[in-house]
């Protein structure tokens, strides 16, 4: 059976759904891990979306990339970090 990554919809989220994120720790940049995050209420924006992470809001970005299952964001991890610019 072939794994395919699946990419969380932000068309669809909604406050309470968990996503799968491969976040770069800010004091060690060559330190990336797959966290899970919530979908949250912005704080200061009534009108969007924010991800909680690590018990601090994110803003959702456009270039983001949200994962519906740990598995999808461990294999994009692994593309990313150990097949990089293999052919």
């Amino acid at each position: 059976m072939v794994n395919k990554m699946s990419y969380f919809n932000l068309e669809n989220a909604k406050p309470g759904d968990e996503v799968y994120v491969i976040y770069r720790n800010p004091h060690v940049p060559s330190v990336a891990n797959v966290k899970a995050a919530e979908i949250v209420q912005h704080p200061k924006d009534p009108n969007s979306l924010a991800l909680f992470l690590n018990d601090t809001f994110h803003v959702i970005e456009d270039d983001d990339a949200l994962f519906t299952s740990s598995e999808s964001a461990h294999m994009a991890y692994e593309e990313h970090f150990f097949n990089f610019g293999e052919e």
